[in-house]
């Protein structure tokens, strides 16, 4: 991966699962922000508010408004429909269903970091 200083978004309502994502993103070296929403209204609030994230990392399971819901609503807004998404999740059905939605890679929890770091290689390059 050749780009730096990434300011990625990373969306999970478990804060053990936000607190890893954050530990291993800063690892990298390739990261210089995380920022944490634990929904997806939060993370559409830090996005409208900041226009510098590179990257969503994001949970489709969530209370208030879920991945899926998130993903159509940030795929129709003009300002954010070329953003990089990255899905998070347990369950394998949801797969098709969030590509379909619009991410542009897909991870099964739990996340390890040599397959985050690939992946977002895969999707910023």
């Amino acid at each position: 991966m050749q780009k730096k200083d990434l300011v990625v978004l990373a969306v999970d309502d478990d804060m053990i699962n936000l607190k890893l994502l954050k530990s291993m993103l800063k690892k990298s070296g390739y990261v210089k922000e995380v920022i944490e929403a634990k929904n997806g209204s939060d993370a559409i609030g830090e996005l409208k508010a900041r226009s510098d994230i590179d990257l969503i990392l994001l949970d489709i399971i969530m209370p208030i408004m879920g991945g899926i819901e998130m993903l159509k609503v940030v795929r129709a807004d003009d300002n954010l429909k070329q953003l990089p998404i990255i899905v998070l999740t347990t369950d394998e059905t949801k797969k098709g269903e969030a590509l379909e939605f619009g991410a542009n890679g897909f991870l099964m929890k739990p996340i390890r970091n040599e397959d985050l770091i690939a992946k977002m290689a895969t999707v910023i390059l």
